[in-house]
């Protein structure tokens, strides 16, 4: 049907095979009239079905031209279509460094914390002034990435069945606090979740000095979390901030997979 569509011939579709891909993804804001921001980049590759759980900035083990390259595609891109919003420009990363336009989606992201954390930047304010007519809020050369931050989609699934999707009722939830730890969330104790909406509960994201202490509050944090009353994915994201290949920023999307024996939940002695 793909091939159908974009070739008008159903016969045959061919892709190029990215070895080890990366998901890239960079921040930009424009003002409809050709000026375009980037807020660097993102670290989207911990996914499962396609969908992702763990974000991080900037992404690990990314060289610094390399980087400025993809900022700058992305930034080319959204000037050419007089992009006006906070936007979000999709890569695809090869381990041979060549990189590939993948989408654009042009809202703010669920992972947008991570950026607003590095560079200090609320973007949703940034788009509400944009949307008013004030023009972007910031100059390029003003803008820096500061410390690491690292996000978890908090989802009511079972890491253990192929995550499967849960339902259930909020029975109890305590939030942990701290420095350098963000909650956001829409549930509150003694809410059901239902098979009518996304799995995802809440996000939890942690900013450190660097990738090594945003993990560690980040795991800190996952810790301290409580959500009683529907399977969560809490355990399987703490299991990820102590794995040996995410801490040495080993990423690509098929990392889970990778991953699934180190990642599984040890079983329980019946002793």
């Amino acid at each position: 049907s793909e091939a159908q569509r974009y070739f008008g011939d159903g016969r045959i579709y061919a892709e190029r095979l990215v070895e080890l891909p990366r998901h890239i993804e960079v921040q930009v804001l424009g003002d409809g009239k050709g000026n375009v921001v980037h807020l660097f980049e993102r670290e989207c590759s911990i996914q499962r079905r396609y969908q992702k759980i763990v974000e991080e900035s900037p992404a690990p083990n990314l060289p610094g031209k390399l980087r400025d390259e993809i900022c700058a595609a992305a930034v080319r891109l959204a000037a050419a279509a007089k992009y006006k919003n906070a936007g979000t420009i999709e890569f695809i990363l090869g381990a041979d460094g060549e990189f590939y336009f993948l989408e654009m989606n042009t809202r703010l992201q669920v992972e947008h914390p991570v950026t607003e954390l590095v560079v200090g930047i609320d973007l949703v304010e940034a788009q509400l002034r944009i949307a008013s007519g004030e023009g972007l809020p910031v100059k390029q050369q003003d803008l820096k990435q500061t410390g690491w931050a690292i996000e978890c989609r908090i989802n009511a699934e079972e890491p253990e069945k192929d995550f499967r999707p849960a339902t259930g009722k909020i029975g109890l939830l305590r939030v942990p606090a701290g420095e350098g730890v963000r909650f956001d969330s829409g549930i509150v104790q003694g809410q059901a979740v239902t098979p009518a909406f996304d799995s995802m509960l809440a996000k939890l994201i942690a900013h450190g000095a660097t990738r090594d202490e945003a993990a560690r509050r980040l795991e800190h944090a996952l810790a301290a979390l409580t959500l009683l009353g529907v399977p969560t994915n809490i355990d399987y994201l703490a299991r990820i901030m102590r794995n040996k290949e995410f801490l040495a920023g080993k990423l690509h999307t098929g990392f889970l997979a990778q991953e699934a024996e180190r990642l599984a939940a040890a079983e329980l002695s019946p002793d």
